[in-house]
């Protein structure tokens, strides 16, 4: 969980934090858990990214969570506060899917989205 007195930009389901631990004990490497960020780019603006994590990074939020491990990229928080992270199996596809309240759009094939980064005086005071 986020520390004491400090919000969570993200949450994970059940499924979610499952797939996470399991990416983590099956890597190639000494993995601590998965980074989560955004990038520019597909036909909506933006992607999100995920890499396996072997040192956490200065600023990186951390959110642990049914032994899941999540490190937050700093550049990205804004415009993940909020967003529920899922891992979803169905007869076509299986993948992370993120329910993010700053997606503005996305594209048909959902691989991109179009984000606003969310009100900074939102943020819950603790």
């Amino acid at each position: 969980m986020a520390s004491a007195g400090k919000f969570q930009v993200m949450t994970m389901t059940d499924s979610a934090a499952e797939r996470v631990r399991e990416l983590v004990e099956n890597a190639d490497k000494d993995a601590i858990g998965l980074r989560v960020g955004i990038k520019k780019g597909g036909c909506a603006g933006m992607e999100y990214t995920m890499d396996l994590v072997e040192d956490a990074k200065p600023g990186d939020d951390v959110i642990e969570d049914r032994g899941a491990k999540l490190f937050i990229d700093p550049s990205a928080v804004l415009f993940l506060l909020g967003t529920e992270m899922d891992f979803e199996v169905t007869k076509f596809r299986s993948g992370f899917v993120f329910k993010n309240p700053n997606e503005v759009s996305a594209c048909g094939c959902g691989e991109s989205v179009s984000l606003q980064a969310a009100d900074e005086g939102a943020l819950p005071l603790n």
